[in-house]
């Protein structure tokens, strides 16, 4: 029997190298600073508005960027689409460093902080491309393994940097550092990512009225967890730091905890998946995003604050299995228009209820938090009812 390399065993070649270099660098830098954002905007003279307007802006950004993305990945090829979207985070790093205001904060944040948005359809063309089908599930895995750590790292880093310059000075050098690796990263996907050759055309039209029932009915559940999700996003750093006590370098070491948790189970889940329903994944994964802002509100120490993020690492229990799900209940002709057209719509849908998260916020944390699990339970219930693992059309 031919003995199977763990290159093999795991999706791995020169091409899926070079992405995760690329996510581990641009997300480093990106961490450092774009975790602080909330409280470098009130240190400069922003309002509790304008925190709660730059989530709304990443939120609706990740859902117009996400169908942009696929657009730019079939119709220029997923390499050049990632060195694109990598130079317009260089362009919104550039814009924080030199203007220090909290105006130029939100407009430089339109250019980096949905660049994960920007570059995961790219980055899935890129893996559906170079890895047998039969490696693609696990592919997808592994991405979503990498990227955690920077978002575990990144923090702790812009942590120690901001506590050590201060808030104001500390942000800048974690942008300028942002903006170093964002270079570097560019170098990596020119040099080592394959060329894509295959152009085809994203039909917004053809990816809504071609979605199947399952998958509509997945996209409205996740609407409602998104909810969860988003209405208290901005505002658990500010809670964590402003409302308990915390510092920052310990809001980071419960970043860490929450990334370590997701990394944990990525790998898996992923060889769960193969024994288990695609629904059962998914709906534990949803149930996580329902309960976190509840045990929030009662984390009034830092031992409970460790359970909370815990939790929070555990709301990525089946995101890969999600994301796989996707691409099997959609049309096999329309694949990459049906996965940016749900995102497109999940999102600018979520950007709302992200854009009056601060009017719950300045209620009370409480109500923000408990407003924001109710929608999660609602998600939960649905997909639980009515969701289901096999693709039937809508005629």
């Amino acid at each position: 029997m031919k003995k199977t390399s763990l290159k093999e065993r795991f999706g791995l070649n020169t091409s899926i190298f070079a992405m995760l270099s690329m996510v581990i660098l641009i997300g480093m830098g990106e961490k450092m600073g774009e975790r602080f954002l909330p409280i470098y905007i009130l240190a400069i003279g922003g309002s509790s508005y304008a925190v709660g307007f730059l989530n709304a802006i990443d939120t609706f950004l990740g859902a117009i960027y996400s169908y942009i993305g696929g657009l730019l990945s079939d119709r220029y090829g997923y390499k050049n689409t990632l060195m694109g979207v990598s130079l317009l985070s260089v362009l919104g790093f550039l814009i924080v460093i030199v203007f220090p205001s909290w105006q130029a904060v939100l407009i430089g944040s339109i250019f980096f902080i949905s660049w994960t948005a920007l570059s995961l359809p790219a980055i899935l063309s890129l893996i559906a491309t170079t890895l047998k089908e039969n490696k693609q599930t696990m592919g997808v895995s592994i991405h979503s393994l990498v990227r955690r750590v920077p978002m575990a790292v990144g923090p702790i880093l812009g942590g120690i940097i901001i506590q050590t310059y201060g808030i104001i000075l500390g942000s800048r050098i974690a942008f300028t550092i942002a903006l170093l690796f964002a270079l570097i990263a560019i170098f990596f996907i020119r040099s080592y990512v394959a060329e894509s050759h295959e152009r085809t055309k994203i039909d917004f039209k053809a990816g809504f009225t071609r979605m199947s029932k399952p998958l509509r009915i997945l996209l409205l559940s996740d609407i409602f967890i998104r909810f969860a999700e988003q209405i208290p996003y901005a505002f658990v750093v500010v809670y964590v730091i402003n409302s308990l006590g915390n510092s920052a370098v310990s809001f980071s070491l419960l970043t860490l905890i929450e990334m370590i948790t997701a990394m944990l189970i990525y790998i898996p889940v992923a060889l769960l998946s193969e024994h288990v329903r695609s629904k059962t994944i998914v709906s534990i994964t949803f149930f996580f995003f329902a309960i976190f802002p509840i045990v929030l509100i009662f984390s009034n120490s830092f031992s409970l604050l460790i359970i909370a993020f815990v939790i929070r690492g555990l709301k990525e229990f089946g995101e890969p299995t999600r994301k796989a799900l996707i691409v099997r209940l959609s049309d096999p002709d329309i694949k990459a228009s049906a996965y940016g057209t749900y995102y497109m719509i999940r999102d600018v849908v979520v950007s709302i209820a992200a854009l009056f998260s601060a009017s719950l916020w300045n209620v009370s944390p409480y109500l923000n938090f408990g407003i924001a699990s109710m929608f999660g339970w609602i998600g939960l219930i649905i997909f639980l009812k009515f969701g289901s693992d096999q693709r039937i059309q809508i005629n």
